[in-house]
């Protein structure tokens, strides 16, 4: 089928993308760009680095604004996925929902009203099982937010790997963190996945923490063969 993917630039979205890529055609890409850091339903930080994946892996993008009010906010990602239909003829959309009910339910029922088939490849998917999948498939995921005790600002920029999960499996035994960002604990961006032509690197950045909650706000990124 031919698809369009809900694309964040993360590790979900991206993990989505390359499962479904073995069967469908992924004929698009869906970038929402909300002003609101704290939208209900789309990942914000290093969002604009979405330009830099979408060129690398050489499938268009479409990018729609929005102010990320709750609610709201859907009539701009269904304009976006109307645009897909018109430009692209997909007959579905691909999504990184792994567990908030809240996002999965409102993208099936967009998808609902525009008759489109809603896919989501790792719904429900155990999430140390996730992370496990990311580094066997070589994705490259670095984490771009975090929001939780004890994480610290060391994180920001630290490149998931067994040692990583590892730690993070036991930051879920001790803290009840969730291991893979599910309670908003991180925030990731992928500069590199096995369908990527070219790989993302970070020139330059700036750090902006405090009590265990920050980001790494990239000013700088290219893309660079391998």
């Amino acid at each position: 089928m031919k698809l369009a993917a809900l694309f964040s630039g993360g590790k979900d979205s991206t993990l989505a993308i390359y499962k479904a890529m073995k069967k469908h055609e992924i004929s698009c890409l869906i970038t929402i760009k909300s002003l609101n850091p704290d939208s209900y339903m789309f990942h914000t930080p290093a969002i604009d680095l979405t330009k830099l994946q979408a060129k690398s892996v050489n499938i268009p993008l479409i990018t729609v604004e929005t102010k990320g009010i709750k609610e709201v906010e859907l009539n701009d990602l269904k304009t976006a996925i109307k645009k897909a239909i018109s430009d692209y003829n997909i007959e579905g959309i691909i999504t990184g929902a792994v567990e908030s009910v809240y996002q999965a339910t409102r993208i099936q029922k967009i998808c609902n009203e525009l008759d489109l088939w809603c896919f989501n490849p790792i719904w429900q998917k155990d999430q140390i099982e996730l992370l496990k999948e990311l580094v066997q498939n070589n994705l490259k995921v670095i984490f771009t937010g975090i929001a939780a005790y004890p994480l610290d600002e060391t994180w920001l920029g630290k490149e998931i790997n067994n040692e990583i999960i590892e730690k993070l499996i036991e930051y879920q035994k001790k803290y009840k963190i969730n291991p893979a960002g599910e309670g908003g604990e991180t925030e990731s961006l992928v500069t590199y996945a096995p369908f990527f032509k070219k790989k993302i690197l970070i020139k330059n950045y700036e750090i902006d923490y405090e009590n265990h909650a920050g980001r790494m706000n990239i000013t700088e990124a290219v893309l660079k063969w391998f």
